[in-house]
């Protein structure tokens, strides 16, 4: 009885410290890939310029002009899209609130027959729609996660999205800069700090994937410095050709 108890308790230790990764990645996913596109688009602009044998000043004149054009862009695109799904979702809504005030007998039938189709009894279905269907506001969010897959309590914000979608590419456009800021006259400063942050968003990013730190840090390593030397070389070719 007592190794029967044990092995009882020992399972439910086990099933409480059982936990999953969180698949939408929450703030961290979108604050690390909005760095790292800061960063290797940014990159890939100063190097792609560097290649043209040009002075430091201009170096850092293009950097920060493509921080704040990349910056404005990504903050701008993001408010839209935030907004325009916001606003197509709220237009859904209204149109389920008005068919529960019009129709809620058959609103709650549909509900019923979505429980159904999960394989709740019938009867046991139609009770726990009716149940759900008192509260107009909780059968609204009921209908709005069986039908269209969203929580209208939890909806994006455009202003949120906008600002950290800026200051997270900031962020990263910023460290190519950053030695040339410091003083630097020279590309390997700033090319050394931004594969190191490469290396180091890929790491971050292992975080909410299945892959190992090393893995994913260096393979950003390596695309973001492919992407770096394709643009010096074409700056390299251009800047001759100009010349």
């Amino acid at each position: 009885m007592a190794i029967i108890e044990t092995e009882a308790t020992l399972h439910e230790a086990h099933r409480d410290n059982h936990t999953h990764r969180d698949v939408n990645g929450g703030w961290l996913r979108p604050a690390v890939f909005g760095a790292m596109d800061g960063l290797v688009s940014n990159l890939a602009l100063m190097t792609g310029v560097a290649g043209g044998a040009v002075s430091p000043s201009t170096l850092v004149l293009t950097g920060l002009a493509g921080l704040a054009a990349g910056a404005f862009s990504m903050a701008a695109g993001e408010y839209t899209s935030v907004a325009s799904q916001r606003e197509l979702v709220e237009a859904e809504l209204a149109v389920e609130r008005a068919e529960l005030r019009k129709h809620p007998a058959d609103e709650e039938a549909e509900l019923a027959a979505l429980y159904e189709a999960r394989g709740v009894e019938p009867a046991l279905a139609r009770e726990v729609a009716r149940q759900l269907s008192k509260d107009p506001e909780q059968a609204l969010e009921i209908h709005a996660r069986e039908e269209l897959g969203i929580d209208p309590s939890d909806l994006p914000s455009p202003l949120v999205a906008a600002v950290s979608s800026f200051g997270s590419f900031a962020l990263g456009a910023l460290l190519p800069v950053l030695p040339y800021l410091l003083g630097a006259t020279a590309l390997w400063p700033a090319l050394l700090l931004a594969l190191f942050g490469l290396f180091a968003c890929g790491a971050v990013v292992a975080r909410v994937t299945a892959r190992s730190w090393w893995y994913s840090g260096l393979r950003q390593l390596a695309l973001g410095g492919a992407a770096a030397g394709v643009t010096y070389a074409l700056g390299s070719f251009f800047g001759t050709a100009v010349g």
